[in-house]
């Protein structure tokens, strides 16, 4: 980092910016990663109405955008309604040393890079693109309703060749819109997780769910929960990708156990994750994780598998709560606000893959010419 006048260390600070429209945990491994080249990182981002000038109508509101990127925990400040175009104005404002953004190209309406100025002034930084996820991946398999993308299994061919398809236009593949296999590692966890242990005086909270698409209504119920206690430790409990199907049928989950976890680890109101909880609330995991309290949102309870309440032993505790998030987005709005814009969305998907193809190709004329 710079030093100030007085030789004292000046704080770094980050600028990164985007639509933030269905966060997921690439975008979170993006944020970590940028934070972690400096001391300070401020989020920029959106409006709908820029958006959609750009790039078609979001999913979700600027409202629900800034809260989204706000719960996410490397994340210092957010600035709504930030440009479209990074400026060095931009950075100036924020005071803001450089800008971080992936491995991708970022393009306006009319075809040019968004971050031109910034990387002609040497203010701009890359970070490493999270394989195996992207927007148009998880909206393949949503439009795609079937159990087969979270097994491993040979029906997966069926969901490979639509989501290969879906927002493809006739020619060409663009690297950055097609889809990966997601690969899970310790270390991506390692990365993700707080590392805290409960401290004593800490309010041991236990959470149970799918917590699929991590989104919004997420965020708000658990930031109610957080709420609760002076020094809360919440502990989530993310269901195997088999128990969610069991109690949500169709094609749920739309996102593994694997990239659950890392979703439900990148928000800074979790201190924990139970990767692959048991449906029922057992005395053995209240004791083992020493838990104080016990939390459910307003969605329906379904019964366990033998008909039994699976928060039958924290109610007879005395240390279950009901906990109203004030929100009513669930997963299931959520894709029907998807399967809804889908068109603009497929739309979308083609220009944005035909700017990228028109993008690499004058790379390669350039590289040609060079040479």
């Amino acid at each position: 980092g710079a030093t100030a006048g007085g030789g004292g260390h000046r704080p770094v600070r980050v600028w990164c910016d985007g639509c933030y429209d269905m966060v997921h945990y690439g975008h979170s491994n993006q944020l970590r990663q940028a934070r972690a080249m400096g001391d300070y990182l401020i989020v920029g981002v959106h409006t709908d109405e820029e958006i959609a000038k750009h790039k078609g109508p979001p999913v979700f509101t600027q409202e629900e955008r800034y809260k989204m990127v706000q719960a996410i925990k490397w994340v210092d400040e957010i600035a709504p309604g930030a440009p479209y175009v990074t400026t060095l104005e931009t950075l100036d404002k924020y005071s803001c040393d450089f800008c971080v953004h992936g491995d991708d190209i970022t393009l306006t309406i009319d075809g040019k890079d968004t971050y031109e100025e910034v990387k002609t002034a040497g203010r701009y930084r890359e970070c490493k693109r999270t394989q195996g996820v992207s927007t148009t991946d998880l909206v393949g398999r949503m439009l795609l309703m079937t159990k087969a993308h979270h097994s491993n299994i040979d029906e997966d061919l069926d969901y490979r060749k639509h989501t290969d398809n879906f927002g493809k236009g006739p020619k060409g593949h663009s690297p950055w819109t097609g889809v990966s296999q997601f690969l899970q590692t310790s270390q991506k966890i390692i990365q993700f997780a707080s590392g805290k242990e409960p401290q004593p005086g800490d309010t041991i909270i236990y959470v149970a769910g799918a917590f699929d698409l991590f989104h919004v209504g997420h965020v708000d119920f658990l930031e109610k929960v957080h709420q609760l206690a002076e020094k809360p430790y919440i502990i989530a409990g993310l269901h195997f990708d088999q128990e969610v199907n069991r109690y949500k049928g169709k094609n749920y989950p739309i996102m593994n156990i694997h990239e659950r976890t890392l979703s439900v680890l990148a928000c800074r109101y979790v201190s924990e994750v139970v990767i692959g909880a048991p449906y029922a609330v057992t005395a053995d995991l209240l004791d083992h994780f020493r838990v104080t309290l016990v939390c459910h949102g307003m969605t329906e309870v379904v019964p366990d598998k033998d008909g039994s309440d699976p928060y039958e032993e924290p109610k007879r505790r005395g240390i279950f709560q009901l906990v109203d998030s004030g929100s009513n987005l669930t997963t299931d709005l959520i894709v029907q606000r998807i399967i809804k814009n889908r068109l603009e969305f497929e739309a979308r998907n083609q220009k944005k893959e035909a700017k990228e193809l028109a993008v690499l190709e004058a790379m390669r004329r350039l590289e040609e010419e060079k040479h």
